[in-house]
C-alpha cells in the first residue's frame, strides 16, 4: 500500500545527507532484505541513546539534489531505499519519493512521525519517542510500529500506541543496543506474554555492515 499527502512539489529539492548506502535492513519486517540507505541530517527529537547523534545538525552535511542521489541509488540492483536520519520528516519529501518512484524504486520511511507526513511511501516504518511524540495524523498509515526498548516503562508506551495504529500494522520491540544485555531478557518475556508483537534485532550491528 501507498500513501501520499498531497503539497506542493518542489522544484529542485536539496536535501543535507548525512550518508548514503548500499547495505542490508537490519531491522524490522524487511529485515535481512538489500536496500539502500539515504541519511538526512537533522532531528528536533533528541533521544539520549541516539546512536547518530552526528546527523542532529542538518547544517554540517553537504546538501545533494534529489536526482543526483537517484543516480546514486542506480549504480547498485537496490530495489528498496530507506529514507532515515536523523528525523527525515523535518525534510519535505514529496519531490525525493517522485523521483525515486519514477525509476522504479520501493520507497521506505523510518520517522519518529514528529512532524508532518510528506512523500508517497511504500512502506512506513513508525518509531514513536517520548523525547517528541508523533502526530496523530500518522499513525494509523503506519505498516510497522517499532518500539526501541530501553527500561521497562517502555512497554506501557509500546503499548499506548499498538492500540492507536491500524489493526493490520506490524508490531516490534527493540532492545536499546546498548542496554541489549540487560533488557532483551525483559522484551523477550514480554513478547511471549503478548504474542502479539515482535522481536526486531538490529543485526546489522551483530554483521559489522552500515
Amino acid at each position: 500500500m501507498t500513501y501520499m499527502k498531497e503539497t506542493t512539489s518542489h522544484i529542485d529539492t536539496l536535501l543535507p545527507v548525512m550518508e548514503h548506502f548500499y547495505t542490508l535492513q537490519g531491522e524490522g519486517f524487511h529485515q535481512g532484505k538489500a536496500a539502500y540507505f539515504i541519511r538526512l541530517g537533522g532531528c528536533d527529537v533528541g533521544c539520549v541513546w541516539c546512536d547518530v547523534k552526528d546527523s542532529w545538525d542538518a547544517d554540517k552535511h553537504p546538501l545533494f539534489n534529489v536526482e543526483s542521489l537517484t543516480l546514486k541509488v542506480k549504480e547498485t540492483p537496490a530495489e528498496i531505499v530507506v529514507i532515515t536520519g536523523g528525523e527525515p520528516l523535518m525534510h519535505n519529501l514529496d519531490q525525493l519519493t517522485t523521483v525515486l518512484r519514477a525509476a522504479g524504486l520501493k520507497t521506505h520511511i523510518e520517522t519518529s512521525g514528529a512532524h508532518p507526513l510528506s512523500g508517497r511511501w511504500d512502506w512506513i516504518c513508525l518509531s514513536p519517542k517520548k523525547f517528541k511524540a508523533p502526530l496523530p495524523a500518522i499513525l494509523p498509515l503506519a505498516d510497522e510500529l517499532k518500539v526501541v526498548v530501553f527500561n521497562k516503562s517502555d512497554f506501557a508506551w509500546a503499548e499506548k500506541y499498538a492500540a492507536i495504529v491500524s489493526r493490520g500494522c506490524k508490531l516490534y520491540l527493540q532492545p536499546e543496543w546498548d542496554k541489549a544485555a540487560l533488557v532483551t531478557p525483559d522484551v523477550i518475556d514480554y513478547i511471549k506474554a503478548h504474542p502479539q508483537w515482535e522481536l526486531s534485532l538490529q543485526i546489522h550491528k551483530y554483521i559489522h555492515v552500515p
